[in-house]
């Protein structure tokens, strides 16, 4: 616990001893309960031309739903509407109306799928996971001392246009609120990775957050390795404003290493994801385990981060 109170401390991110060991409090998201949202996302991509892509009907459909669970849930929720590729774009925000407005922490992912297939990994897997922990916010009436804050994106796949949007639509003082951004595209990879973005090149206090994150799986007994992400998700455009970011990945089309198989399990030499931006892309592609881990140390940072 002292490690991580003085990881955070590194990041400006002061917390109290009580805070510290709230880090132990953080519970354990419910895997059978992510894999639910990621079969209604089957559901609607199964039910909307195989998709849940940018512009299309699955997309704002896999929105209604999400959102539907946060209000529920008791979240403020607005969409943020842009425009990409001729057609209009959203973003979902859910504010959890709790903890100090000036002090935020933020969590998000992708939700659109590419045209061909239906994303579930590519990032339904984030987003469910994004979800039920939102959702396990609400169930355990969180009061942390930070308020935390959600997004769901569309259409990064067409270049982090969503995210991107959302970021230039901040006044410099809506940005300064944010204290950290953690992201989570692919966290069910069916030859899975626990990845760990590295802090290398990315804004002052981003370290912390790699940190964290890696005590979070290390806490799981799974290790971890660091990957450079660079701009390639939705972090990018929340680095590019100066603020502390970091996020896990399962892996993607790169191939698993023997060295890396003998580390995590399953097989060296083939993809982390085969299906990846592929219309098998579906409920038969994740790992469960990979998808549970993930999940949980979701829940581990943003306990942590917050103040819960």
């Amino acid at each position: 616990m002292k490690l991580l109170a003085s990881l955070l401390l590194v990041a400006g991110m002061a917390v109290t001893p009580v805070q510290a060991q709230a880090v132990q409090a953080a519970p354990d998201i419910p895997v059978a309960s992510v894999q639910a949202h990621l079969s209604e996302f089957q559901r609607i991509a199964n039910a909307n031309g195989g998709n849940r892509a940018h512009g299309r009907p699955g997309f704002r459909a896999s929105l209604d739903y999400v959102k539907s669970k946060l209000d529920a849930a008791g979240f403020t929720t607005r969409i943020h509407q842009f425009t990409a590729s001729g057609a209009v774009g959203y973003n979902l925000i859910a504010d959890w109306p709790h903890g100090d407005a000036n002090n935020v922490i933020m969590a998000g992912g992708h939700l659109d799928s590419v045209s061909r297939g239906p994303g579930i990994n590519d990032n339904g897997s984030g987003s469910a996971g994004l979800l039920e922990t939102a959702l396990t916010v609400s169930r355990q009436n969180l009061r942390p001392a930070k308020q935390l804050r959600f997004g769901w994106w569309g259409a990064e796949e067409l270049g982090l246009l969503g995210s991107t949007a959302y970021v230039n639509s901040l006044t410099a003082a809506q940005r300064a609120v944010i204290k950290a951004y953690v992201n989570f595209d692919m966290t069910g990879s069916p030859n899975p990775a626990y990845f760990v973005y590295s802090a290398s090149g990315q804004p002052t206090g981003s370290k912390a957050i790699e940190d964290l994150l890696e005590a979070g799986f290390a806490s799981r007994s799974v290790p971890t390795e660091l990957t450079s992400v660079g701009g390639r998700s939705d972090h990018a455009a929340f680095a590019r404003a100066g603020i502390p970011v970091g996020g896990t990945f399962s892996g993607a089309e790169v191939r698993k290493t023997a060295a890396q198989a003998q580390k995590w399990g399953g097989q060296a030499n083939v993809a982390f994801d085969r299906c990846y931006h592929q219309a098998c892309d579906t409920t038969s592609n994740i790992n469960a385990t990979s998808l549970d881990r993930h999940s949980d140390v979701i829940a581990y940072a943003l306990w942590s981060l917050s103040g819960a």
